[in-house]
């Protein structure tokens, strides 16, 4: 006997498991195989609890209904308040879902074809849908199916859910002192591959609220053995930052200056006119902006400014840009503020600067991950969360790193540590990769500095 398979293109899959949990979907009946009948839907399906209808039509639209109760042909009206029809069309980035009409059933449990009210499949023991948008969900038919009726095939799915936790962690984390001590090491023993470069700067952008200055906060107490609060925090509606800081770190209190400077700015609003102007974020990345430079939402940095720095060295650039973002808020970022991020990283990418994602807060975001800071990389939520930022700004999930930073502890956190250090440890592997891509010569006509490679230190 053939193997029934799914008709379910990978891009269209992960859009339908976007409407659930950690879930996985198992296939009972395909109406192409099986047939087009109540019968044969009724034989395959009920009792099998949680389950998703997937319609397909020759306009392209995927579409169907979920719903958290059992098909039994009890004849009896189904309340569900987990029910929802959906639709995924080419056109879309998104799903279309639908919740229920409040106080109107789910669906009629007869021994008809699947009867949602306003989507009744099988109509006649054919592969029609029936659309009658108001009974039980409320839509509008071009948007759910393209006025399509007819369809090409119909499925019906087991949703099993999986769980919280990933069986496996999407990254694998030693999470022991030994560890901590070799991130620290690695760290404090790094010397960048152009020799006219002291310190690797690593600019800090994102929301008001996103953490920036707590995150270098938190670095700073890591590597300092005791809680630091040297950058400014808090929790207003605007930016608590409104100077340019570039912040160095001491391996202890009295220890060297590491071999990097957190670069801290005014936090992203989403108005134009309000927070850090994206102008400013370009004189910072070419190394035109001095430190204790006061920002301005009124107009941006000129070259006849007090803080205006007119000659500069790939001293004085950034090597790297970090996006600091609350894990709570990835899902509600609006396009206005995703605009913001994409100006930034065009401008970023026009001059080769690498980019680095940073979700701040993952202990209020997940349970799981507040209980126990290991579950970081086995959280289904942050995972979740770290695959919708990838996908909404188009970056490899690779460039996303969670973190956890100090806010209510007075003692330092090997776990919390280990996450900073990490995101430390690359951001200085990015900064490499934009040294590596600078043009070396014996002697830079221009600047007078030499840019060729370093071949004599230890890494």
């Amino acid at each position: 006997m053939p193997v029934v398979t799914s008709s379910l293109s990978r891009d269209q899959e992960r859009n339908l498991l976007t409407l659930f949990g950690h879930v996985r979907l198992h296939l009972l009946y395909k109406g192409s195989v099986h047939g087009f009948t109540a019968a044969a839907f009724h034989s395959r399906c009920d009792q099998q609890g949680p389950t998703v209808i997937v319609a397909y039509n020759a306009a392209g639209f995927v579409f169907g209904a979920y719903t958290s109760k059992d098909y039994a042909q009890s004849g009896q009206e189904v309340h569900d308040g987990e029910a929802f029809l959906y639709s995924i069309a080419p056109q879309r980035n998104k799903p279309l879902r639908v919740g229920g009409i409040s106080g109107q059933r789910a669906f009629t449990d007869g021994g008809t074809g699947p009867n949602f009210g306003a989507l009744v499949f099988l109509c006649e023991d054919r592969p029609l849908v029936q659309s009658v948008p108001g009974t039980c969900f409320n839509f509008q038919a071009a948007e759910m199916h393209g006025n399509d009726l007819a369809l090409t095939e119909f499925e019906v799915y087991r949703v099993e859910e999986l769980g919280n936790l990933l069986e496996k962690p999407w990254r694998n984390i030693q999470w022991t002192a030994e560890k901590k001590q070799q991130l620290m090491t690695s760290i404090q023993n790094y010397l960048p591959d152009l020799k006219s470069v002291n310190q690797v700067r690593v600019l800090l952008v994102g929301p008001v609220g996103a953490g920036k200055s707590s995150f270098f906060n938190s670095i700073n107490s890591a590597f300092r053995g005791n809680m630091t609060c040297q950058a400014i925090t808090g929790t207003a509606g605007t930016s608590v930052t409104t100077q340019y800081r570039a912040y160095t770190i001491k391996a202890g209190r009295r220890g060297a200056n590491l071999p990097l400077i957190l670069c801290d700015t005014m936090g992203l609003e989403e108005n134009a006119d309000s927070g850090l102007n994206i102008d400013d974020v370009v004189s910072i990345l070419k190394g035109h902006t001095k430190d204790r430079y006061q920002f301005s939402t009124c107009s941006s940095i000129l070259e006849d400014s007090p803080g205006y720095k007119k000659h500069v060295t790939l001293n004085d650039t950034i090597h790297c840009v970090a996006y600091v973002i609350d894990t709570c808020k990835v899902s509600l970022l609006s396009q206005k503020m995703l605009d913001k991020f994409t100006a930034i990283r065009k401008k970023a990418n026009q001059l080769g600067i690498p980019q680095i994602f940073v979700m701040t807060k993952v202990d209020e975001a997940c349970p799981l991950v507040a209980k126990d800071l290991k579950n970081v990389y086995q959280s289904v939520y942050i995972q979740k969360k770290a695959r919708q930022l990838s996908e909404s700004l188009g970056i490899p999930l690779s460039f996303v790193m969670p973190v956890k930073n100090y806010s209510e502890e007075l003692e330092l956190d090997l776990n919390t540590d280990i996450l900073l250090f990490m995101v430390l440890e690359q951001m200085l592997n990015y900064a490499e990769s934009f040294f590596e891509n600078q043009i070396k010569d014996d002697q830079d006509e221009t600047t007078g500095l030499e840019l060729y490679r370093s071949g004599n230190h230890a890494r």
